[in-house]
């Protein structure tokens, strides 16, 4: 079956689709996924941190069969829903920024970071972008210019939009210090683009595919300082980091600042597409009547979703759960590190975690140790993902609603993986 499945995925679906898996679900239920052959596999992907409610959470399934009852399209900028608006006054209210907010709602992070980016224009007269390298923010193409990776997300596709530049991320285990990336900064606004042409500096407060690298609270504060010393806008890409994945219900408030734009999408609807970006009150009414929007845009059932998933982070205290979850798994990634020197960081806020390997022999970023560990696990029923610019770093992005059995069950297989990946 799986044989047949994977000749058949080959011939009609693009190669530009990568898979990490040839697993062909069937069905899932919180952290668990069944294949089409039977097969049980522990979800340590959560489709990339879409279901941080977990898969099919009753919740959520009951408000999406509930809204199916009454409508399933209208378009909300033909005839709107009450929802629709209720769902921005929830996000205005929670999104950090002691400020007056509005939200337009788009149906994918890309779209969102597409829209911030229209939006900022708008509202500064400005046009250029500065984004941070190893940061991804989507792959349209104001999304392609902003990422800061070319393999596989830019190759092939030809001219990236004009006036997008890029400044060095801080990581320390890289050599790159705050310093180095502030002057670095400094740098860019004098040889490069003069800061008065600058609309926005985008950042992902982790770095998703980049490598779930947490930015440094001082580097996040020193952004602040240098957007309102020039009239630049923050945007925050809460893409993947948003909906209690940090152990906060957006990771910009782990420091203390608010940035003018946020985007989110991901688990915003608990596994239904939508997407938002949420700013300044007078920032988001920049563009006019029809600048924004789209067909799908807050569709019925993600907005429905959306306000299950948003109770259910409350009632259930995910923010904590996932505080919980990770120092767990932090605990044994440090205990399996001294019987495994490849490690050589183990990091993330809440339960946005990840583990780094290098060779032993030439201490340099092992992509084949990753992927070995990766694929070791998945034999053994536990799916993870590999990130980072070189490959070497696995990810952990269990659903935050995973079963302490299943979790327990899940850290054994991680420890065997890496352990037997050393043999």
């Amino acid at each position: 079956m799986m044989t047949s499945l994977t000749d058949r995925k080959n011939s009609a679906i693009s190669r530009g689709v990568g898979m990490t898996t040839q697993v062909y679900a069937d069905r899932a239920e919180n952290a668990e996924i069944w294949d089409k052959e039977g097969n049980r596999y522990i979800d340590f992907a959560a489709g990339i941190a879409v279901v941080n409610t977990g898969h099919r959470h009753p919740k959520v399934i009951a408000a999406v069969k509930a809204q199916l009852d009454r409508f399933t399209h209208t378009c909300h900028q033909v005839v709107p829903y009450e929802n629709y608006v209720h769902l921005a006054e929830r996000l205005n209210a929670i999104v950090p920024g002691d400020f007056a907010k509005k939200t337009i709602f788009v149906t994918t992070g890309a779209e969102a970071v597409e829209n911030a980016v229209k939006i900022a224009r708008a509202a500064t007269g400005r046009q250029a972008v500065v984004a941070f390298g190893g940061g991804f923010h989507g792959r349209t193409f104001m999304g392609m210019a902003l990422t800061g990776k070319v393999v596989p997300y830019k190759v092939g596709f030809g001219a990236m939009p004009a006036d997008v530049f890029h400044a060095p991320f801080p990581i320390e285990l890289h050599g790159v210090t705050v310093e180095q990336s502030l002057a670095a900064l400094k740098k860019l606004f004098a040889a490069d683009v003069d800061p008065a042409r600058v609309a926005a500096i985008i950042i992902e407060p982790v770095q998703g595919e980049g490598g779930f690298y947490p930015v440094p609270t001082a580097f996040m504060k020193a952004l602040r300082e240098i957007c309102d010393q020039h009239g630049i806008l923050l945007i925050a890409d809460e893409v993947q980091t948003g909906f209690a994945r940090t152990g906060k219900l957006f990771a910009m408030e782990h420091h203390g600042v608010a940035p003018d734009l946020t985007t989110m999408a991901k688990s915003l609807a608990g596994g239904f597409p939508l997407a938002a970006v949420t700013g300044r009150a007078e920032i988001m009414d920049a563009p006019g009547p029809g600048g924004l929007g789209g067909t799908y845009g807050g569709n019925p059932l993600g907005i429905a979703a959306a306000h299950a998933v948003l109770d259910v982070i409350a009632e259930e205290n995910l923010c904590e759960r996932a505080n919980q979850l990770g120092s767990r798994l932090k605990q044994r990634l440090s205990a399996i590190r001294e019987k495994a020197p490849e490690i050589v960081d183990i990091r993330g806020p809440g339960f946005m975690n990840a583990v780094e390997f290098n060779d032993v022999r030439t201490n340099l970023p092992s992509a084949e140790f990753a992927n070995k560990v990766r694929l070791l696990a998945l034999e053994k029923g536990l799916i993870l993902l590999t990130c980072g610019v070189h490959g070497n770093v696995i990810r952990f992005l269990a659903p935050i609603t995973i079963q302490d059995e299943v979790f327990a069950e899940a850290l054994d297989i991680i420890e065997a993986s890496i352990l037997e990946a050393r043999g």
